[in-house]
């Protein structure tokens, strides 16, 4: 990781997370719902959804109060996927960022409610969001909804699970992710540019980018799910293999998900070369993702 990134993040990092944590605070719900709520928001992770909303701003040379906002809501949304994925009636899983899972700690009625409630607190926020217009806040409002329900994460959900009983293409298996975890990725890095009134072009720049960032992130889940431990991880190491789950490494075999990680991360980094501006934390960014192990 650059030192350029470094900094963004260790800056950034603290202000993102004080911000998700008030709003959830502040609203008047059952005390032990808001427990549940920030036990999986307090667990951890890397925070790359909202630093990218942060990222896009930065490189637009804007304000990057909103962005924190925008960013809070984002990883709830996120948080609430993750919380519903470890359900045993999904992933069935024990173990999320190294702690173990809500429902394990909450049961599952709960653990299902309190990823309700980060969903449907998530739009309300952006609603009253009064520093950025009003247009601005409908359009975050209808890409949030369209990237994180059924055309989206949703529905990349539903394909995956629908792929588990046969082995998918891949095709097939890129749409499952261009969903999945993509959408949620290009909502942040659209936002981003949303918030920063960046044009149609410099706004289809970075769709483009975000696309080939989305299937690169897993692309590297999928090869440290066989090259990392369940330590470095947070969660189940290996899962993937065991469930018999359709993986780039199973499809293209690890060599070629390798290739294929590096096709993806230089067809985002030529989309930035587009950016009539420096693109370097965004590159950082970039490089980030390929380079990770965890």
């Amino acid at each position: 990781m650059s030192e350029y990134l470094k900094g963004f993040i260790q800056e950034n990092v603290p202000k993102i997370e004080a911000e998700m944590y008030a709003l959830v605070q502040q609203i008047q719900a059952p005390q032990m719902l808001k427990e549940s709520m920030l036990y999986s928001l307090k667990a951890g992770g890397k925070r790359v959804r909202p630093l990218f909303v942060a990222a896009v701003c930065e490189h637009f040379k804007q304000p990057l109060h909103a962005a924190y906002t925008v960013g809070a809501c984002v990883e709830m949304i996120h948080t609430y996927s993750l919380i519903h994925d470890d359900l045993p009636c999904m992933d069935d899983d024990d173990l999320r960022r190294g702690k173990p899972t809500n429902h394990i700690v909450y049961g599952e009625a709960l653990a299902t409610l309190a990823g309700d409630a980060l969903n449907s607190l998530s739009f309300g926020i952006l609603a009253r969001l009064d520093s950025v217009d009003a247009e601005k806040r409908i359009e975050l409002i209808r890409l949030l909804s369209e990237t994180a329900g059924a055309q989206g994460m949703v529905g990349g959900q539903v394909l995956d699970m629908d792929g588990e009983k046969r082995q998918l293409n891949l095709t097939e298996l890129e749409q499952v992710h261009v969903n999945k975890t993509g959408a949620l990725l290009r909502f942040s890095i659209e936002s981003g540019a949303i918030l920063s009134g960046a044009t149609i072009e410099e706004r289809q720049a970075l769709i483009e980018y975000a696309h080939h960032i989305g299937l690169a992130f897993q692309i590297q889940d999928d090869i440290l799910d066989i090259e990392g431990t369940s330590e470095q991880l947070g969660k189940t190491a290996g899962k993937d293999i065991a469930s018999d789950k359709s993986t780039y490494p199973a499809l293209l075999t690890l060599e070629g998900a390798k290739a294929k990680l590096e096709e993806h991360y230089e067809k985002a980094i030529a989309a930035l070369n587009t950016l009539q501006s420096d693109s370097t934390l965004l590159l950082d960014f970039a490089t980030y993702i390929v380079q990770r192990n965890n």
